[in-house]
């Protein structure tokens, strides 16, 4: 019974949904993320420790930063991950998309700074 509700709390904030929608299509990284919704680290950590602990997102660590994908091991996850995504309207996230795209073309495999109103260094690719 816990596990659903951790996966259901974790779909019940917009923010939370707003970081699904951006792991559509690949693995961020934690910089990546905070560029895109223009909100500080550890604002952004404590969401996807809620997504990570239902099961939703997987991760990985490379130096000090975190990379975060969708978990589509279980199918039942994968099944309500795509159907919280196709429900997303693409306009609720168009200027997250449009802030994660500039931060990546300006990262383009060196270390940058964030370019947010809380500064921060951004890990290299």
């Amino acid at each position: 019974m816990q596990e659903l509700l951790n996966i259901f709390k974790a779909f019940s904030d917009e923010t939370r949904l707003r970081i699904i929608k951006l792991l559509e299509h690949g693995e961020l990284c934690v910089c990546d993320l905070v560029a895109a919704l223009d909100m500080v680290q550890p604002k952004i950590s404590f969401h996807l420790a809620i997504l990570k602990e239902a099961g939703l997102i997987t991760d990985r660590k490379e130096s000090k930063w975190t990379h975060y994908r969708l978990n589509e091991a279980d199918m039942f996850r994968r099944m309500l991950l795509y159907s919280a995504i196709e429900r997303t309207p693409a306009d609720a996230v168009a200027g997250d998309k449009a802030r994660l795209e500039a931060f990546l073309k300006q990262k383009a495999g060196t270390r940058h700074e964030i370019k947010t109103a809380k500064k921060a260094q951004c890990c290299g690719r």
